[in-house]
């Protein structure tokens, strides 16, 4: 496989996953983006540059998630390995529930489609296998890939996504606290096991939010409880499930934002959105984007 470009821009959305019942499955695109510069040299070098979120933290080296996905979605074509020189203008909060590495990882897999001669080599179901080895569940790569909100599942060929129906009129805000909290950390509480009712529960909730974001919005409080990893989480979050108990006490859908400690909200008329100064001892920034959010989109520069 041939790289025909040398120099491409790419753009990837944050992510909230589950959306409350739908644990590793259900995902949503929101209205910030990561903007992501790769060029192809022939020094054979990496060089990364990095404004905005992790500039202090993030590594400047081959172990970075986009070179680590672009170089990998490069080799599933068999295309040859370059040199890089990548500048990553990170917009979308680390550690706080909305899917940065999954960002990341699709970024480095859109860099590399955009730089091939064949780019359907590197088409949104290969996309999504691919960004899945790297995060080890679906529910941010699909609709980091396809936008707007999605259903994703695994089996023996590996990850599958479908696009939801998204009623237009739906609106989410995203509360962001200053705390953060790591996906591994999240993930560490959750029970090996849960019990048959709590399981039957989330599967008919679940089922319930698909016809509410389809445009049944009366339904969207309900279609929202979850009993199969809020509740375990919520020592590591105390900030989120204060913000929870008040905005669902107030009637809006609410939920944890993937793994946390962010909270999102699904509805309409959430531009108002107010909550008590220093509600769970935090500083909370919101975050609103009104309609369906695209997933990732690149061009040639």
């Amino acid at each position: 496989m041939r790289l025909v470009a040398d120099h491409v821009l790419v753009t990837v959305p944050a992510t909230a996953g589950n959306l409350g019942p739908g644990f590793d499955a259900l995902g949503m695109a929101l209205g910030v983006r990561d903007e992501i510069e790769v060029r192809a040299v022939a020094s054979g070098e990496t060089v990364i540059s990095i404004e905005g979120e992790g500039a202090e933290t993030l590594a400047r080296d081959e172990s970075h998630l986009v070179v680590r996905a672009l170089r990998e979605a490069l080799d599933s074509v068999g295309a040859s390995q370059v040199g890089l020189e990548i500048r990553c203008r990170n917009r979308i909060p680390h550690g706080k529930g909305l899917g940065s590495s999954a960002a990341a990882v699709v970024a480095g897999i859109t860099a590399a489609r955009a730089l091939i001669a064949e780019p359907e080599a590197l088409d949104a179901a290969a996309a999504l296998r691919l960004a899945t080895a790297f995060e080890g569940h679906p529910d941010n790569a699909a609709p980091a890939i396809f936008g707007g909100a999605t259903a994703a599942w695994v089996d023996a060929e590996g990850a599958h996504a479908t696009s939801l129906t998204l009623d237009p009129a739906i609106e989410t805000a995203v509360l962001i606290p200053e705390s953060v909290l790591p996906t591994k950390e999240a993930r560490a509480v959750l029970p090996p096991q849960v019990p048959h009712t709590h399981a039957a529960f989330n599967v008919g909730r679940a089922a319930l939010l698909v016809a509410a974001l389809g445009g049944q919005l009366e339904l969207l409080l309900p279609a929202t409880e979850d009993k199969l990893h809020q509740s375990y989480r919520a020592d590591s979050m105390p900030p989120a499930v204060a913000m929870l108990q008040h905005l669902r006490g107030e009637g809006y859908a609410a939920v944890v934002s993937g793994a946390g400690p962010s909270v999102l909200v699904m509805g309409t008329g959430l531009g108002s959105l107010t909550w008590p100064d220093g509600l769970g001892g935090e500083a909370w920034e919101l975050i609103h984007t009104v309609g369906p959010v695209q997933g990732a989109k690149s061009r040639r520069v």
